[in-house]
């Protein structure tokens, strides 16, 4: 009996040995990311059966150190905080062009305001080679502003492609561990049968969860205990002990952009659909890049090429201080072409080529063209996905394509606007090319009669093709009351009458010209269209030119240059507030839950304390057992 006493004391001081020993590791680990408290499972180690008396018990044994551990809240603070990474990351992207977009000093629109504000003050005093000089001055500041807003755009691009290219490195790093502590945890399973090796686990656990940081993550537990983990909506990045190896590559549709291939085991690089990431800081790049960044770029290179094509298109229409017709006021982008790098090598280069139609439908978005055959393609607006059709001239939202060689399925991406700030430029030095007057002058003969006046003409786009023989010949308009007409005429001419505040008003338009005689003319009275030879004094195409201020010339007519700026800034904040808040919310449900996975697996100083004591106290009492029946044992022997 005092045989049995001894080892049972043994057991029990053995038990509480691994007690103490897995209380100091929880203590020693209690800091530690991702450890999870460990427990040493007592139980009693049955009893023996004495004859005639009955059974008695053999101490206790240790069957297993468990950690305590819930994978459900595990995989629930992963996705959690996996989301919480993506809008702080798409959220601190955002901020950096809201800031710049809403800057009132070193925004558009007070550049803007100071080109239109310039523009008045030549139109005030049009001979002023100052306020022309000023016009040239405040035009370059606001073409600069628009290339400094350009650069700063296209390095928050280059800056989303490092850190793509950064995060895959890590990326791979992770794979790499999580396959090798998932053949570990085979390995010691294996060994030690049922027992888990609990410190590798959590390891895994911890690189699972950072992992989860950079990109969403989803774990199925294999039967042995290792991890597959798929990233985004189903890539497999590892599978049991082995890793897919990921690479950042140019793209093929945009080589602009860095995005995330699989290698494969030829080792090729396949791409990966960006719209497959899920969650993490890679997928809030990817998305600020593509729902924000893009479109922030082509909405300032709409505004600059809508700029460049209203304002030479109205000084066109003037004469400068020479009297020569007007010139290009600004450069002007052309739309972009990028052939997709999988395209056939049989396609030329530069099989399709793209231009404006009519700027003022121009849109924000980049347009996907595949070929479908011979001078026959399909044409997809990025922005919605929206199969796009052209209308009766060939044209869509603003643009026209044209095919050249021999294309079958290629497929091509079209960035109408997305240069337009970058090219944007004064083409203007000398301040005399202003072309601020009215190409043309009307008067009225200084022995008339009747009550009418001619008035100031007005010229559009067609005016140009008859501007020669208009300067040669003028036009000398004679009324004849017998007829109730105007004789000198031009035979194409189209005559408008009607009555404005009780007073006739007659409409003459001819060659892109507009002119009106309001009130009554007498028999033989006569008006004269001529060329503004001089230009001086005149500032009648420069009050058209600060006209252009607030006219709706883009967004198919609906909106101005102040508006589509209002629009893009107004946007682009409202998306910055709406992932603060996301944001916030998605942080306190994080916190939440990674509280209630802590309540589970996290070490509690005071609870780890208590157990010290209570195991030192149970190692006392059972070394006491011990000496106890070795006392008894000794007895026993020197009875005999």
């Amino acid at each position: 009996m005092s045989n049995n006493m001894f080892y049972t004391g043994l057991s029990g001081l053995n038990a509480a040995q691994a007690a103490l020993v897995t209380t100091g590791h929880n203590t020693a680990n209690i800091n530690t990311p991702g450890y999870s408290r460990q427990t040493a499972q007592i139980s009693a180690s049955g009893g023996s059966n004495i004859p005639g008396v009955g059974f008695f018990g053999n101490g206790v044994k240790v069957t297993e150190v468990s950690r305590s551990y819930d994978q459900y809240l595990t995989s629930q603070l992963n996705q959690a905080q996996s989301m919480n990474q993506s809008l702080t990351t798409y959220g601190a992207q955002i901020n950096q062009i809201d800031n710049l977009l809403a800057n009132q000093t070193a925004g558009l629109a007070p550049q803007m305001q100071t080109l239109f504000t310039h523009v008045q003050a030549v139109a005030n005093t049009p001979a002023d080679t100052s306020a022309r000089q000023q016009l040239i001055s405040s035009s370059q500041a606001l073409a600069n502003q628009f290339r400094s807003m350009d650069q700063y755009l296209t390095g928050l691009n280059a800056n989303v492609n490092g850190q793509v290219s950064g995060m895959v490195d890590q990326i791979n790093t992770y794979a790499g561990q999580i396959a090798s502590l998932n053949k570990q945890v085979a390995m010691f399973g294996n060994a030690s049968g049922s027992q888990a090796p609990n410190d590798l686990l959590d390891q895994r656990d911890q690189l699972v969860s950072d992992l989860s940081k950079l990109v969403g993550t989803k774990v199925v537990v294999q039967d042995g205990g290792q991890f597959n983990v798929f990233i985004g909506n189903g890539q497999t990045l590892v599978l049991g002990g082995k890793a897919t190896t990921l690479a950042a590559v140019s793209s093929s549709i945009d080589p602009g952009r860095t995005t995330l291939a699989a290698v494969n085991t030829a080792g090729k690089a396949l791409e990966i659909q960006e719209g497959m990431v899920t969650g993490g800081t890679l997928s809030g790049l990817l998305r600020f890049r593509d729902e924000t960044l893009s479109n922030a770029q082509n909405a300032l290179g709409r505004m600059a090429i809508s700029l460049s094509d209203s304002f030479n298109a109205q000084q066109k229409l003037g004469v400068d201080l020479n009297g020569d017709m007007g010139s290009n006021f600004f450069s002007q982008a052309s739309p972009a072409v990028v052939s997709n790098a999988n395209n056939s090598q049989a396609a030329p280069v530069g099989a399709l080529t793209a231009s404006f139609a009519d700027i003022g439908k121009l849109t924000t978005s980049d347009y996907r063209v595949d070929a479908t055959g011979p001078g026959a393609f399909k044409v997809t607006r990025l922005s919605d996905n929206a199969t796009v059709a052209a209308d009766s001239t060939g044209a869509f939202d603003g643009l026209t394509l044209n095919f050249t060689g021999g294309v079958a399925t290629d497929s091509f991406l079209v960035q109408p606007t997305r240069t337009g700030a970058r090219d944007l430029t004064v083409n203007l030095v000398d301040p005399a090319k202003v072309a601020a007057a009215s190409p043309l002058v009307t008067g009225n003969a200084f022995n008339n009669k009747g009550s009418a006046a001619i008035g100031t003409p007005k010229v559009d786009a067609g005016y140009l093709g008859s501007a020669t023989q208009l300067s040669t010949m003028g036009v000398s308009l004679t009324y004849d009351s017998a007829t109730s007409t105007f004789s000198g005429m031009p035979a194409n001419a189209v005559v408008t009458a009607t009555t404005v505040n009780g007073a006739p008003v007659t409409t003459l338009a001819f060659d892109g010209i507009t002119v009106s005689i309001s009130g009554t003319p007498a028999e033989g009275d006569s008006f004269t269209i001529g060329k503004n030879t001089g230009g001086v004094s005149d500032g009648s195409n420069a009050l058209l030119l600060g006209a252009l201020q607030n006219k709706k010339t883009m967004a198919g007519g609906t909106a101005s240059f102040s508006d589509a700026y209002a629009q893009l800034v107004s946007t682009v904040g409202n998306k910055a507030r709406q992932l603060q808040i996301s944001n916030t919310a998605q942080t306190s449900l994080t916190l939440q839950i990674r509280t209630a996975q802590q309540s589970v697996s996290g070490v509690n100083q005071d609870e780890e304390t208590a157990n010290l004591l209570m195991f030192q106290q149970m190692y006392q009492a059972n070394a006491k057992v011990i000496q106890t029946a070795s006392t008894m044992f000794d007895a026993v022997l020197g009875i005999r």
